[in-house]
C-alpha cells in the first residue's frame, strides 16, 4: 500500500513543529534578545560578554557577540569618530542586533556607544519591533579603565598621540536608567557575566 501523500498544509504544519522544538527548552520558546553592554574603553564590556557568552552557549542558547573593532573593520570602514560618524555606527550594529534576535538569537553587544540619544534610538527600533532590549551599564571609573589601558589608548592620549578619547577629551553620556549597572573594579569577571546571567533569567530571556 501506498503511503499516503502529505499536503502542503500538513509539510508546513510539520516545519514548524520542528521549527518550534528546535527552539523550545525546559517547556518555553526561547526567545531572542539584544543585551548592550555600554561603558568607557577598557571598562570590561568585552570581556564580561566574552564570558557570559561562554556560559550561554553551554546551555545551548544561540548566541553572538558583537564585537565593536570587528564592525569599524567589516561594517563600518570608512566612518570615523565623530558625532555623526559615532552615531551611524551605533545605528548600524543596532539595526544587526534586532536582526539577529528578533531570529532568537541572543545579540551580546560590548559598544561604547556614548551617547543617549543614539542608544535611544536603538532601544525604540527594538520597541518597534516587539524585540526585547536590555541596556546594562559596565560603570568602571576612568581612573581604573586608564590603569587597565587595555589597548593602550589612554597612554596614547596622555602623550598626545591620540585625540578624542571617550570619557576623556570627548564625552561619555552616562545611562541615566539601565537595565542593570555594573562596577567591574569591585568583582570578578565571572561575577559581573553572572549578574548579567541573571537580568535575563528574572527578564524571561534566558
Amino acid at each position: 500500500m501506498r503511503a499516503a501523500r502529505m499536503t502542503n498544509d500538513q509539510a508546513n504544519d510539520q516545519a514548524t513543529d520542528q521549527a518550534t522544538d528546535q527552539t523550545q527548552g525546559r517547556g518555553h520558546v526561547r526567545t531572542g534578545a539584544t543585551v548592550w553592554l555600554t561603558g568607557l574603553p577598557s571598562a570590561g564590556k568585552t570581556t564580561i560578554a566574552t564570558e557570559l557568552a561562554g556560559r550561554l552557549r553551554a546551555e545551548g542558547r544561540r548566541v553572538e557577540v558583537l564585537d565593536g573593532d570587528e564592525i569599524r573593520e567589516f561594517l563600518s570602514a570608512g566612518l570615523g569618530f565623530a558625532r555623526e560618524d559615532r552615531h551611524t555606527n551605533v545605528q548600524r550594529i543596532g539595526f544587526v542586533a534586532e536582526l539577529l534576535a528578533r531570529n532568537g538569537v541572543l545579540a551580546l553587544v560590548p559598544v561604547i556607544a556614548p551617547y543617549a540619544d543614539s542608544r535611544d534610538a536603538v532601544r525604540k527600533r527594538h520597541a518597534a519591533n516587539g524585540t526585547p532590549y536590555l541596556e546594562v551599564h559596565v560603570a568602571t571609573p576612568v581612573e581604573v579603565c586608564g590603569e587597565r589601558d587595555v589597548k593602550g589608548l589612554y597612554a596614547r592620549q596622555a602623550a598626545g598621540e591620540l585625540t578624542g578619547l571617550t570619557g576623556v577629551d570627548d564625552p561619555y553620556e552616562e545611562p541615566e536608567a539601565p537595565d542593570l549597572r555594573i562596577e567591574t573594579q569591585g568583582q570578578s569577571v565571572a561575577r559581573s557575566a553572572a549578574a548579567v546571567r541573571a537580568l535575563l533569567g528574572e527578564r524571561g530571556l534566558a
